[in-house]
């Protein structure tokens, strides 16, 4: 019989941002008092929720507000939402890595977190002496640890240098012992952030399968930060979706992942040049797109097996000279995985000489369009003098329908593959 393993009431997290503490003396005698009295602290109520696209007025942002949501023992629980949503704010209190501002958290049970590259690791310590202060902060005895030690070190893959102080591994090397350690030493909850992303494809998918075993063979509770919508769905049956520090929804994970992937869709209502939650130094801008086909009308779909083109509209700011430009569109599916990249790069006839100071137009074409029908979107990234200029996520949509793309008319269903490759069997 399964039982609460996690309950969090009230929960908020909040920080000051800029220098510490208020600013002011005054301000400082004031929270103390106000706390020896045992009132609010007067500051707190001006705080703001955590929306990173906005400038705000308070010097108070709360990174979690008011969270109240329960786990069951033995859920995978996936933990969902853009950037600066709070969920790693939220992991953090979990493994009491840093406390609550208001509210509680019950835990019934040990936490084995990984939450960053060097998490809990001493880095003047060898693999070996790692594993055993984990092990003790975790609470278990010499020989429990002894119980796992050559299972951690065959998991991670770092037997040559188990020996070798930490300091001296790569982050993938950190990463594959600090998350073996997690999964093999005896904790009843496993927190894990997205730190996987710094492994190899072969390691995130051996970390998928070990936390499945972790959940559902071994009945222990798994709370899992990611971006990638596959993973989430491969190993979690629960989902909490945040955004702006806030729980937004939850429930199972086959309900959840629509409703992020929806959410995300609305950014895409907001024109380009609006966008104030892009990344660079700003030299060079996406400002608007249009879609057109090979007879350059302006069309809202794409055929498959049909040339379609893209034309980017990017506004060069700098008077810099420009060295070297390079502009690029990844297209991701409806699980956020990103299928192609179309890069300028790997453009012969690209010739950046052209660009002038002000409005400019770059035309991508795709000939005989090689992914099967869905809703795709676009992220575009460009780069000027080797520093990143411009980085926009989800900056639209492509709308992809069947067509003809081998000679047959067949096509595979969209479930089963995602890119086309023109090929052909033969008998000799």
């Amino acid at each position: 019989m399964s039982y609460v393993a996690i309950k969090a009431e009230n929960l908020s997290k909040a920080y000051q941002l800029g220098e510490f503490s208020t600013g002011t003396l005054s301000r400082d005698i004031q929270r103390r008092i106000a706390l020896m009295r045992g009132k609010e602290d007067p500051y707190l109520k001006i705080g703001e929720t955590n929306d990173r696209t906005s400038k705000g007025s308070s010097d108070i942002v709360w990174s979690l507000k008011d969270i109240d949501f329960e786990v069951n023992q033995g859920d995978a629980v996936g933990i969902i939402g853009r950037n600066g949503a709070g969920k790693s704010t939220l992991l953090k209190v979990l493994s009491r890595v840093t406390t609550p501002t208001t509210g509680s958290v019950k835990i019934k049970g040990r936490v084995a977190s990984l939450l960053e590259v060097g998490t809990g690791f001493h880095p003047e310590l060898t693999g070996r002496e790692n594993i055993f202060l984990n092990g003790a902060i975790l609470g278990m005895r010499k020989f429990e640890i002894k119980k796992h030690f050559d299972a951690i070190v065959d998991f991670a893959g770092v037997e040559r240098y188990i020996d070798t102080p930490v300091k001296r591994y790569s982050s993938g090397m950190y990463v594959r012992l600090a998350f073996a350690v997690a999964a093999h030493l005896e904790s009843e909850i496993l927190v894990v952030d997205e730190v996987l992303a710094v492994g190899d494809a072969e390691f995130q998918k051996k970390c998928i399968g070990k936390m499945g075993d972790v959940s559902k063979g071994e009945g222990r509770t798994v709370l899992f930060v990611s971006h990638n919508m596959s993973s989430v769905q491969a190993l979690c049956n629960q989902g909490i979706m945040m955004q702006y520090g806030k729980v937004v929804s939850m429930g199972k994970i086959e309900s959840i992942i629509p409703q992020y992937l929806s959410s995300n869709k609305t950014r895409e209502q907001e024109q380009i040049s609006a966008r104030t939650d892009r990344k660079g130094n700003g030299k060079a801008l996406f400002h608007d797109y249009s879609l057109v086909n090979d007879q350059n009308d302006t069309i809202n779909t794409f055929i498959v097996g049909k040339t379609c083109k893209v034309i980017l509209g990017i506004n060069i700011t700098t008077e810099d000279p420009i060295m070297h430009f390079h502009v690029a569109l990844s297209l991701m599916d409806s699980y956020e995985r990103r299928v192609a990249n179309f890069s300028s790069e790997y453009s012969d006839n690209f010739d950046y000489s052209k660009l002038k100071r002000g409005m400019n137009y770059v035309e991508l074409t795709i000939p005989h369009l090689p992914v099967v029908e869905g809703i795709y979107t676009a992220t575009l990234y460009s780069r000027v003098n080797n520093e990143i200029s411009d980085w926009v996520e989800n900056a639209f949509s492509l709308d992809i329908e069947n067509g003809l793309f081998f000679s047959n008319g067949k096509l595979p269903a969209a479930s089963h593959v995602s890119v086309l490759i023109d090929h052909q069997f033969t008998i000799s």
